[in-house]
């Protein structure tokens, strides 16, 4: 049963409840009042994770941009990392904030586990296509320097990183220097490499202008390695990377200083053959057959200008260098040839023998890594002098010789062999190509048919004189379209193959006869 005393004791506690929250809403720092203007209490999420609450959002970008500059202070890379911002609002009388601090630890611990990568800076070198990835300057010129180092003892000569005049202000080139260089980026340089001239080249050019010309003598000569250089350009330029990125300088160094196989362009000259070829460059003939399509075997043909792909062993960075040497030497005195027009460039005659002289001479010699480039003589003397070599020597272009037939498959190549066949010859003194009866034959040169019809063991065959003295002959054809005596041109139909005479099978016999000798008809082909 309520009484008058228990409504009192109730309005009393109402009353102190509402007086103990009003208290507590001004001296509790936990909690806020607001007004109502619409949103007025935010959820603060960074990259999705909550992070806070906040009265109010014009501190909040503040607050992770500290949070940013905070974590980037710690390194003097570069570090990139998400700070994705989302807020939700609302209405609120009273409502719990979250303190600076707290709110700053949580921006920071969650821009912490963003972080993508750290952009480490340093410098990225180019050479044409290839590129390496250091972590400083001095590591830069330390890789240079041991390019150089391969090819010098003394260590005279040093590499110095200039600004490129040419190139934006952050792009680098490397110049080299004889003597001691100091580590730091210089001035520019002209498009020859040489610095600003100044005064002391001024004083060198008045100086070379009062000094009178004379030939030094022998001692006056500077001997051993005179000039340096890096045959390609080489260009730096800074970068910011993932550490994952930068080379080890020391792998950096077997990278650039290591001979590499490079493909490069081999143009077939006169008188080039396969092996030749492989004699000059070092390259087997096989590895030639494997980059070049167009080659079948060793003996395919290949004519003068056609472009080979051939391998050459090069370090990625290649360095050029000029060497001045005293040598002793024997030497030829040049050929001294009479030409002859009526002669082919093949026919010579010798109408004085050579005798070898002996000199002393100063030699400057260009190297590219190892390779000898270029060799002249800029100072000599002659203790014996050379006789010449007199010869006379045709003018005349000699004819060239074709395949005459076109396909077919070498059978039986030229040289000793096992006999075929009965009453066959154990040397063969040309080549066979098999192909189905009735292939057509064709003059491999221009000439005069000397024979046309049977011819024993060749069977039906023909054979054709040349105006070089070379002799063609064609065997086992089924058909003779040519008579003794008739001129015939390069690539003219003269037969029809066949299986006549000593044969295995259908196939063309081919010989080529110089004054009546066979030869190799594969050295001779175009």
């Amino acid at each position: 049963m309520k009484t008058k005393y228990s409504r009192h004791i109730r309005i009393r506690f109402i009353k102190i409840s509402l007086f103990a929250a009003t208290v507590a809403a001004f001296f509790l720092p936990s909690y806020t009042p607001f007004e109502s203007k619409g949103d007025n209490y935010f959820s603060v999420s960074v990259n999705g994770e909550y992070v806070g609450t906040v009265g109010g959002l014009e501190d909040l970008d503040g607050y992770v941009r500290a949070a940013r500059k905070k974590i980037a202070s710690e390194t003097d890379d570069l570090v990139f990392m998400d700070s994705d911002i989302t807020t939700e609002g609302s209405e609120v009388l009273w409502g719990e904030v979250t303190s600076k601090e707290t709110m700053m630890e949580n921006i920071e611990k969650v821009l912490r586990g963003s972080i993508k990568t750290t952009m480490a800076h340093g410098y990225t070198v180019k050479v044409n296509e290839y590129s390496v990835n250091l972590t400083s300057i001095d590591e830069v010129q330390d890789m240079l320097q041991a390019c150089l180092d391969k090819y010098q003892e003394k260590k005279d000569f040093n590499v110095e990183l200039v600004h490129d005049s040419g190139r934006e202000f952050n792009v680098l080139t490397s110049i080299v220097n004889k003597g001691k260089v100091e580590r730091e980026i210089t001035y520019d340089v002209d498009a020859k490499g040489r610095r600003d001239g100044g005064i002391n080249e001024v004083i060198d050019t008045m100086f070379e202008n009062i000094e009178p010309a004379r030939e030094k003598t022998w001692n006056e000569f500077e001997y051993g390695l005179v000039d340096m250089g890096f045959a390609e350009k080489v260009e730096v330029v800074e970068s910011y990377l993932p550490s994952s990125q930068f080379t080890p300088l020391e792998d950096a160094i077997v990278e650039v200083t290591k001979e590499q196989e490079k493909d490069t362009i081999y143009e077939v000259q006169p008188g080039d053959t396969l092996s030749g070829i492989s004699l000059t460059t070092g390259i087997p003939v096989d590895r030639i057959i494997e980059l070049n399509k167009t080659l079948d075997n060793e003996y395919s043909i290949i004519h003068i200008g056609d472009e080979l792909k051939i391998t050459v062993p090069e370090p990625e960075i290649s360095v050029r260098r000029q060497v001045q040497e005293y040598v002793e030497e024997s030497y030829d005195a040049p050929i001294e040839i009479i030409p002859v027009d009526d002669w082919y460039t093949t026919q010579t005659e010798v109408l004085q023998q050579p005798s070898a002289g002996f000199r002393k001479a100063v030699a400057v010699i260009n190297y590219t890594n190892e390779n000898e480039d270029t060799r002249e003589v800029i100072k000599e003397e002659t203790v014996i002098e050379s006789v010449p070599k007199i010869m006379k020597q045709g003018t005349k272009i000699p004819p060239t010789y074709v395949k005459p037939i076109s396909g077919g498959t070498l059978s039986s190549r030229f040289g000793r062999r096992g006999a075929p066949t009965r009453g066959a010859s154990t040397f063969h003194e040309g080549v066979d190509w098999s192909t189905p009866v009735g292939t057509p034959v064709y003059a491999s040169s221009t000439g005069v048919v000397s024979k046309a019809g049977w011819g024993s063991g060749y069977g039906y065959c023909v054979f054709i004189d040349h105006p070089d003295g070379r002799q063609t002959r064609y065997a086992h054809l089924s058909k003779v379209l040519v008579s003794v005596g008739q001129s015939v041109t390069q690539n003219e139909r003269i037969a029809s193959s066949g299986n006549t005479g000593i044969s295995t099978g259908p196939h063309l016999h081919f010989e080529i006869r110089i004054n009546g000798k066979a030869v190799n008809p594969l050295d001779y082909l175009n």
